[in-house]
């Protein structure tokens, strides 16, 4: 019986362990001198440097920050798109308006005409953050549309006057859009806080409609 645990089966057991793991093995009973263990280290990093496996993980985890950032990025202004369409949409409305008169004669106030452009709104937008600016001129060469910012700050100076028959008007819509990946280095923001001032113009000439 000891016969069977001694001799060539014993070595090339320990010849075969020592090739698997890397190592030059002492003979049985030494003890493993600071060079084979150094040896070693070397051909197990060596091995570690050669295994592909989980790479595509790592590389992914180096990539994804840059890959949702700009998705992220890509869909807001795509959004912002589609609101500032949106906002142009209900200019259009509340010129018609003040284009034939129906304002006029109905008398509106300012806050008369907000509500109803507030009313043509079916979503995406925040009533209280829709400002509507109307002006009246004598002709086309006097009109002037400026944007309300100053310094960062909305500068609420909005005025109504839908003017008469004949008169030149601007109808101007502000909103303030909220950004939301700006952390992530996409900034497109023109008023603190993270918003950016949204803005639809209309200017034409009232058509010349009868007096209530």
């Amino acid at each position: 019986m000891a016969k069977a645990c001694s001799g060539a089966p014993a070595k090339d057991f320990y010849n075969d362990f020592a090739h698997s793991v890397g190592l030059h093995l002492l003979p049985i009973g030494a003890l493993m001198s600071s060079r084979a263990v150094s040896s070693a280290a070397r051909k197990l990093f060596r091995r570690f440097g050669r295994n592909r496996k989980g790479s595509t993980a790592v590389e992914f985890a180096l990539v994804a920050p840059v890959f949702f950032g700009l998705l992220f990025a890509i869909l807001e202004t795509g959004i912002i798109f589609f609101a500032d369409q949106y906002l142009e949409t209900l200019t259009q409305d509340g010129a018609r308006m003040i284009l034939t008169g129906q304002a006029q004669n109905g008398n509106y106030t300012q806050s008369q005409f907000q509500t109803y452009i507030c009313s043509q709104v079916s979503a995406l937008f925040s009533c209280s953050n829709i400002y509507v600016n109307v002006q009246s001129f004598s002709s086309f060469e006097t009109l002037t549309a400026t944007c309300p910012i100053s310094n960062g700050t909305f500068v609420n100076s909005m005025q109504y006057n839908p003017g008469g028959p004949g008169s030149v008007v601007i109808v101007q819509l502000f909103y303030k859009w909220p950004q939301i990946v700006t952390g992530l280095g996409y900034n497109i923001t023109n008023l603190t806080g993270g918003y950016r001032l949204l803005c639809a113009t209309a200017a034409f000439k009232n058509e010349p409609y009868p007096p209530p």
